[in-house]
């Protein structure tokens, strides 16, 4: 073997990397465990020990929030929670940029790409630029955009191109603007390790939150409004009399309703909770924090502190500023500004909650309202700033509002030392020139606060006043900080909605039976393989090839985090079968040294030319796998994803374990003397499929009308039954319940049918008391609303089958297992990506192989035959949905299912061509019928223990995977079988039909023999 030095290193390398990348899991694990101890079951407590470790130092110089970020992360799919999928309503975008433009063609064109945009994979603002064209040939979009607000970029003069450029960066500045709100807005709600990110399509948010258990409170956080809005502020000179008055008052409440014995308004949990975290002192522990809130307290500079021996003591005397500190100087003289104080971040509900009790709010002007900094003041953001803001109007709304922004831009500019600073500059309307002069006027020297989502992005301090509305915002801005507060600026003049086209609800009872069922799957299929190996092959080979696929194992495990990917149900199912798929390597190339040792070679000899001979079919084989692993990845979404990361992330390393490190194992026992008479067999496997002689090619005819007549009946079925859809190709929504009794599907149907105006199907999922029901009612319907509607209709139609008194809050947490969404437009783009995909992956297969063999006969072979194998899958769909015990839908998982098979079905062929082709080009003049029945046979046993091997496997994963993957196993099941008979008696036949008319036209200018 070549390059074996080089083999070692770089096997010992990955080794290292992995085990450096799987480290940080143990290690967050260990903090997870303390966090759960310390918390016991507060999820607030929880969370609040792991963000004061944050920024603690705990592995390698690594803190353990970067430790978390490089962690293997589990998908929502088995750790619970909401994934959804978000679009910025784009073409309310246009609308706005267009100052709403009353034009009818406008107009019309607008709503026709919104039709468009359900069906095509095409940008917006592409599709509205045609429709406009389309409606209006002769106008110019200039005409439509050349807007007050946008004079500086487009003039009446300027071309489509240039105006569709501003277009796009617009639309470009609003995504980024809903962006940075969304993830404001899930870092203040207190989900661990949340995930948002944007997505290719145009205008669409993916946002991952584990463990939520409030999904209606998180729709209406995610679809809310963004409202900006500019407030005059109090300064803290003004106002700190009031605060220490409230605190008083605070501290009389808390002593008289402790000596009278009643209910505490400031209630003994906040007294103990300030305590407590002032207390914590042990290492590793959120003492780091709370050290910091001392050091802020001790600002306070006042007599009383002294005289304080505790921090219960501290907080019964100022309930208030125990937890809130005022924005001193260290000698205890007030910071003018609009800037309160300062509090740690798991004080801020509380300090809301004190000075909104009726006896606080009588104590301080009237018109006072209080606002957090969206940021925080420190790097382990842990403390936020409280400002005071003014309320000026006597309806209680801003002094300005954020829609009279037309432009917001970050820009350099020259400070009073002459040195370039940051800062933004701000351009309003005619209106809002106006009014931002009067405010500015009577604000000189005060501080104007820019608000958005009632929280405080910035407060710069009014120089001078400011006509014209133009405005430089300065404060010692990084890049990315002005960028984001320009964003900010200009989304006061986007009136654009977002709305949810997609969403999964995970419970956490169905994500820990999700790992019970893939991890028990795996191990089963695990052992299941390896006893196989050792049955077939023999002890020695067969540990040898389950220790290569122990370190598959590793090593994938070690790449996907330090990819920082995600590990999903359909991963691990990925990672399983790519161990079936693995051991084809080896089982190539035990076949291949067994023919050699049959020739009569010595072991060494038959070692060194069985991993020779069968190196071309492995690599072609892995390439075509791989080729499908591609397609699904950049067409699938969310969990099919994990799976074709993990099959790809496999099957490369399934290469170096199988075809490399054992191959030095081989080398290391053979130089030792370590092994004479391996024979690669055993009793079971000895006379097994050895000189097999049949004849595939004198059957072919039958074997077309085997597949032919499935097919046909399958478009029978499909004419008459149809397929089962699932939502993701249709649109609606599933939920999957969960009852304490067996319930009848088609009585719970006909409740539900009341409900939901007829639109119901369900089906029993599992077990005889859980079932799925599926529904589009209303699924066109955007409104918010729409969800806690169906939620309460569901309840009420289910009622019967609950235990008497469940209220609608119970349904909802502890019956209801998951449920999902999906919107029209998204199923669209999912149906119209899973089309694509199946095309492309065939067509890419067919040409590889037309590549890799340089002959048509083949491809055109591989072509038909994956395609006979998708329709055959097709038509077994269509046949039994109805029949079987187990969902059989057509969505995502399918599709993923058909690719992973079209990858398989190309692995099986490749061998066959491959043997075919170097016959051929060991004995080119041999009848070439001879030549492909012997290349048939000779692979046969290969075919038999791949193909058999590799079903074991899935069928572990089909009984013990659970169910919301049943249906995409037993469709690779179905493949793996169908893709086995279509190798034989489809691809391999057409492509010697094929060669056979080719040659006969040869033979007619060069006379030859073939074979009739």
């Amino acid at each position: 073997m070549q390059n074996k030095g080089f083999v070692r290193v770089f096997a010992i390398l990955l080794a290292l990397v992995c085990i450096f990348y799987l480290s940080f899991s143990f290690v967050t694990n260990k903090y997870n465990k303390e966090a759960t101890a310390y918390a016991n079951g507060d999820a607030a407590k929880e969370n609040f020990y792991m963000d004061s470790l944050a920024n603690k130092k705990v592995w390698l110089g690594y803190t353990l929030k970067k430790c978390r970020e490089n962690e293997i992360t589990l998908g929502l799919d088995l750790k619970g929670g909401m994934n959804v999928i978000l679009e910025l309503n784009v073409a309310d975008v246009i609308r706005s940029l267009s100052n709403n433009n009353k034009d009818e063609n406008f107009n019309k064109a607008l709503e026709a790409a919104r039709s468009r945009q359900s069906t095509s994979q095409r940008d917006f603002i592409d599709l509205f630029v045609e429709e406009y064209k389309r409606v209006d040939p002769g106008a110019r979009l200039s005409a439509i955009f050349s807007t007050f607000e946008l004079k500086d970029r487009i003039t009446p003069q300027s071309s489509d191109d240039q105006v569709v450029l501003v277009l796009r960066n617009e639309l470009k500045s609003a995504i980024d603007n809903s962006f940075n709100v969304l993830r404001t807005r899930i870092d203040r709600f207190g989900v661990v390790s949340p995930n948002i990110q944007r997505l290719e399509t145009d205008g669409r948010i993916l946002v991952e939150l584990p463990g939520v258990k409030e999904p209606e409170r998180v729709r209406k956080l995610l679809q809310g409004s963004a409202n900006l809005e500019f407030w005059e502020t109090y300064d803290l000179t003004q106002l700190y009399q009031y605060l220490s008055e409230a605190d008083a008052i605070l501290a009389r409440m808390v002593e008289d309703q402790a000596s009278n014995g009643e209910e505490a308004a400031v209630d003994e949990s906040h007294i103990a909770e300030v305590a407590e975290a002032s207390a914590e002192s042990a290492p590793d522990s959120p003492a780091d924090a709370t050290a910091d809130i001392d050091s802020l307290l001790g600002q306070l500079g006042t007599e009383d502190k002294e005289a304080i021996q505790s921090d219960e003591e501290l907080a019964k005397q100022h309930p208030l500023f125990a937890v809130l500190s005022p924005n001193v100087t260290n000698n205890g003289q007030l910071v003018p500004g609009a800037i309160v104080g300062f509090a740690a971040k798991q004080h801020m509900a509380k300090i809301d909650s004190l000075l909104n009790l009726k006896q606080v709010k009588e104590a301080l002007p009237n018109n006072v309202l209080f606002r957090w900094s969206v940021k925080s003041i420190d790097e382990n953001e842990q403390f936020y700033q409280l400002y005071a803001l003014k309320v000026t109007n006597r309806d209680g709304s801003p002094a300005l509002s954020g829609d009279v922004v037309t432009n917001a831009n970050a820009d350099f500019a020259q400070d009073r030392m002459s040195r370039a600073e940051q800062v933004v500059s701000m351009t309003m309307n005619a209106e809002g020139a106006k009014a931002w002069a009067r405010l500015t006027k009577e604000n000189i020297g005060k501080s104007v606060a820019i608000v958005l989502d009632d929280l405080v992005y910035s407060a710069p301090t009014v120089q001078v006043e400011i006509t014209g509305g133009q405005s430089q915002i300065s404060g010692q801005f990084s890049i990315e900080e002005a960028k984001d507060l320009a964003n900010v600026l200009k989304s006061g003049k986007m009136a654009a909605s977002v709305l949810i086209t997609q969403e999964d609800i995970v419970g956490p009872s169905l994500g820990q039976e999700a790992i019970n069922s893939g991890v028990i799957s795996f191990i089963v299929a695990l052992v299941v393989l390896m006893i196989y190996m050792c049955a077939v092959y023999g002890f020695l080979p067969g540990m040898i090839v389950n220790g290569a696929l122990l370190f598959n194992i590793f090593f994938t495990l070690g790449i996907l985090a330090s990819f920082k990917a995600v590990l999903t149900l359909p991963g691990i199912a990925g990672m399983v079968l790519t161990l079936g798929m693995a051991v084809d390597a080896n089982v190539l190339i035990y076949e291949r040294t067994k023919e050699e040792l049959r020739a009569g070679k010595q072991l060494a000899r038959a070692l060194a030319d069985g991993y020779s001979n069968a190196f071309s079919a492995i690599f072609d084989a892995n390439i075509t796998t791989m080729i499908a692993g591609v397609v699904l990845f950049v067409f699938g979404t969310g969990p099919i994803k994990g799976f074709a990361w993990t099959l790809l992330i496999g099957i490369a390393v399934s290469f170096l374990t199988a075809v490399f490190l054992t191959r030095l194992v081989y080398e290391w026992l053979l130089s030792k003397d370590k092994v004479k008479n391996l024979t690669f067999t055993t009793g079971l496997s000895k006379n097994f499929f050895v000189n097999p002689k049949f004849n595939f090619l004198g059957k072919r005819k039958i074997g077309y009308i085997i597949p032919l007549a499935i097919i046909l009946l399958g478009c029978v079925s499909m004419a008459t039954i149809g397929l089962n859809s699932g939502i993701d190709f249709t649109g609606g929504r599933n939920y999957v319940i969960r009852f304490d009794q067996a319930v009848r599907t088609d009585d719970l149907r006909s409740s539900l049918d009341e409900q939901l105006d007829g639109s119901v199907s369900v089906i029993t999922i599992g077990t005889s008391n859980q079932v799925r029901v599926s529904t589009n009612y209303k699924i066109d319907d955007n409104d918010p609303a729409v969800d806690e509607e169906i939620g309460n209709r569901l309840y009420e139609g289910s009622k019967e089958y609950l235990p008497s008194g469940t209220t609608l809050q119970q349904f909802t947490e502890q019956y209801i297992q998951s449920s999902q969404k999906v919107g029209p437009s998204m199923a669209d783009d999912i149906k119209n990506s899973a089309v694509m995909a199946v095309i492309i992956a065939m067509f890419c297969m067919a040409l590889y192989i037309l590549v890799r063999f340089r002959d048509w006969g083949f491809s055109i072979g591989v072509f038909v035959s994956v395609f006979v194998t998708t329709l055959c899958i097709i038509a077994f769909y269509t046949l039994f949905w109805k029949i079987l015990p187990f969902s059989m839908e057509v969505d995502q998982t399918f599709i993923a299912a058909i690719l992973t098979v079209i990858g398989y079905s190309i692995n099986d062929t490749v061998v066959v061509f491959d043997r075919i082709r170097e016959t051929i080009h060991d004995y080119p003049k041999r009848d070439r019928y001879q030549v492909i029945n012997d290349a048939l046979n000779s692979t046969l046993s290969r075919t038999f223990n791949t193909t058999l091997s590799t079903f074991v496997v899935v069928f572990c994963i089909f009984l013990l995977g659970g169910t919301t993957i049943r249906s995409f196993t037993f469709a690779i099941m179905l493949g793996v079988l169908v893709g086995t008979y279509s190798t034989l008696f489809v691809a391999t036949p057409i492509a010697y039909e094929i060669q056979k008319r080719r040659m006969a036209k040869k033979a007619v200018l060069e006379p030859a023999t073939v074979k009739k």
